[in-house]
């Protein structure tokens, strides 16, 4: 069953919408290929272009630079985790299985049939995982703030800071732990393919490795005695 799923974008991010013409989806669905293939500091507009078949000038007509545009991306991929969230979230009572199923959520250990075929998610993740940081890792990013393009990420942290309280409603550090899990999940998945040394993963390929370590290390967290 295909689904089709279309997410409201902050407008500082793109001079045009690229949801309204097919060269403009056709300019996202290209950069994700792109920046899997090569990353964010080799990707420029000129290769973009060229894969497409157009112009510096058309992809500039959509994003005044490289950054913004990865921040669309990933602003896409944090509603479209926050939108899992709702739906797969929405039957669990315990809070115990909400953190365990928000875990498979954003280490990429949970995807139905049913997840959206807008773009290709496993090479989504990918950058995700390599490339997140690099968007608020930057000088500027009090400025970058301001234009609250750091929304659905922090809308997701937020979420998972109140299944945090749902579990352990006095632990005193729900919006740090949330965004220390969330951040971990990329920096571990990142250390066990390139760096594994810094990791304690024997196998490249163990997804739920990142997964297992989280489930530890939180519900290590919250079950403390105060």
């Amino acid at each position: 069953m295909e689904v089709q799923i279309s997410f409201k974008v902050n407008e500082s991010l793109f001079l045009k919408d690229p949801e309204t013409s097919e060269i403009g989806k056709s300019i996202i669905t290209n950069s994700i290929e792109l920046l899997y293939e090569i990353g964010y500091e080799n990707f420029t507009f000129k290769k973009l272009s060229e894969r497409i078949n157009s112009t510096e000038a058309t992809v500039y007509r959509y994003f005044s630079n490289k950054h913004k545009m990865l921040l669309y991306i990933l602003n896409w991929y944090w509603n479209y985790v926050y939108y899992l969230s709702q739906i797969y979230l929405t039957g669990i009572a315990e809070p115990e299985e909400k953190i365990k199923m928000i875990l498979k959520l954003i280490t990429d250990n949970y995807r139905e049939e049913t997840a959206p075929n807008v773009y290709d998610l496993n090479k989504l993740y990918a950058i995700v995982v390599s490339e997140s940081s690099k968007v608020y890792l930057v000088k500027d990013v009090d400025q970058i703030n301001r234009e609250k393009v750091f929304k659905p990420y922090k809308d997701l942290c937020g979420y998972v800071a109140k299944i945090i309280l749902e579990y352990a409603p006095h632990y005193k550090f729900p919006k740090s732990l949330a965004s220390t899990v969330i951040e971990t999940a990329h920096d571990q998945q990142f250390f066990k393919i390139h760096l594994p040394n810094l990791t304690d993963s024997t196998k490249k390929e163990d997804q739920k490795y990142v997964l297992n370590f989280l489930e530890n290390l939180l519900f290590a967290a919250l079950n403390q005695k105060e």
